[in-house]
């Protein structure tokens, strides 16, 4: 059976009586490691980590990772407008977008980089900015991942531009005078260091077509081991493939390439819990399971519903006991896919997890909650209100770094018309 991570289980039962019952937790010692040890990739050139700030993008987060030195990867132009907010530079934030709205020249002109994720893109940026310098995403027609959800390359995906079309990338650039500085591609989530070493020499190959790149962005999707069986990225393997490749790559052409990487879930993952109460137990006889209801879901946690991720579960009795059982663990929302603990890659796949003994009022924590959790549920779905989380400093503190909603922020944006 797992145990707990970063806290303690006095530490759980006090979170809960200060703050209540569910709650995010993340450990700023562990969040430090984990950004120490991505900034020692082996770039021979140069490094800028960007934090995939879709992972999590509490502010305080933010600030402590700009703290360690990190800049910012964006999803979207929210996203960069909420790091503004929060205190982030514009000039420390990239933003590589599905969806680029009519207002994009506005952070732009501000400060902040883009990568053009399509023709499109690219199109709308050189008439926005004739002359000017411009990071394009392309597809390098390769990908990785545990699951079609998390594979953002290769001919299924929709990201970036198909690199067979790089010959219309540079017809735009020219007609626009656009210099290509940067460029940029996401294999997705994996931990193989061949794949990222072909990767590499795929978007080698297409820089050596690109004769004013001097950035080399290979984006994030480092693998990250949850629970017991996973296996993580080995950072220093993958580095040195990668740097043996830029290396040489400057050997050939006289080209010292800068790299980019833009790590989420490699930060973050393991670094985030989500405390949560046994508020149920039911089963549905001798030949059935047993539940344990929890009073959190998939209102916070989605990624097992969606992927069938795999989180290590935790219950912290409020009794000391040495039983044990086995237990299907679902969420508070009535919602048939509302489950926790589900068969890896199978969200709709009941597997009994073995626990120590569990009854109503127990605290359960659900470990590698820290990236896609926060920043990625079904918010306000059943109508819960969003939770609240809490920091632990390295000191050991604990301080709040988000209010839990109300049910009047939940309905605030409503218009009731005048029946």
């Amino acid at each position: 059976m797992e145990s707990l991570r970063f806290l303690k289980s006095s530490e759980a039962h006090s979170l809960r009586a200060a703050h209540g019952s569910p709650l995010y937790v993340y450990d700023a010692r562990s969040i430090r490691c984990q950004a120490e040890s991505i900034l020692a990739f082996g770039a021979p050139y140069g490094l800028t980590v960007r934090f995939a700030m879709k992972a999590c993008p509490s502010g305080a987060i933010l600030r402590l990772l700009e703290s360690l030195g990190l800049h910012f990867d964006a999803s979207s132009i929210w996203e960069a407008r909420r790091a503004m907010l929060n205190g982030i530079a514009p000039g420390k934030i990239s933003i590589s977008t599905q969806e680029l709205p009519a207002d994009f020249a506005d952070l732009i002109t501000k400060g902040v980089t883009l990568n053009a994720c399509s023709l499109r893109q690219l199109e709308a940026y050189g008439k926005a900015f004739p002359g000017a310098y411009v990071g394009v995403r392309l597809n390098p027609g390769l990908g990785s991942g545990h699951t079609g959800k998390t594979n953002t390359g290769g001919p299924a995906s929709s990201f970036g531009i198909w690199h067979e079309y790089l010959p219309q990338v540079k017809e735009i650039a020219a007609r626009y005078g656009l210099k290509i500085y940067r460029a940029h591609s996401h294999v997705g989530s994996g931990g193989d260091p061949a794949i990222w070493e072909k990767v590499a020499i795929m978007n080698l190959d297409v820089v050596r077509q690109l004769p004013d790149v001097n950035v080399l962005n290979l984006g994030g999707g480092f693998k990250v081991a949850r629970v017991p069986g996973e296996k993580s990225a080995d950072i220093a393997a993958i580095g040195a493939r990668v740097g043996q490749a830029i290396r040489k790559f400057a050997e050939e052409t006289g080209r010292e390439l800068f790299l980019e990487l833009e790590p989420g879930t490699f930060i973050m993952a393991n670094c985030g819990a989500l405390l949560t109460t046994v508020q149920d137990c039911v089963d549905t006889g001798a030949s059935g399971f047993n539940f344990l209801k929890l009073d959190a879901g998939m209102t916070e946690i989605l990624r097992p519903s969606l992927y069938g991720s795999q989180h290590a579960l935790v219950v912290v009795p409020q009794e000391p006991t040495e039983k044990t059982g086995d237990y299907v663990v679902v969420g508070h929302c009535c919602e048939s896919g509302d489950l926790i603990s589900c068969a890896p890659g199978e969200p709709e796949t009941l597997a009994p997890r073995t626990l120590t003994h569990a009854t109503p009022g127990d605290i359960l924590v659900i470990e590698g909650a820290g990236a896609y959790c926060s920043g990625m549920p079904a918010k306000n779905y059943n109508s819960f209100p969003e939770i609240a989380e809490v920091l632990k400093e390295e000191s050991g503190a604990f301080t709040l770094i988000r209010k839990k909603q109300t049910l009047e922020q939940v309905v605030q944006n409503e218009i009731l018309p005048g029946f």
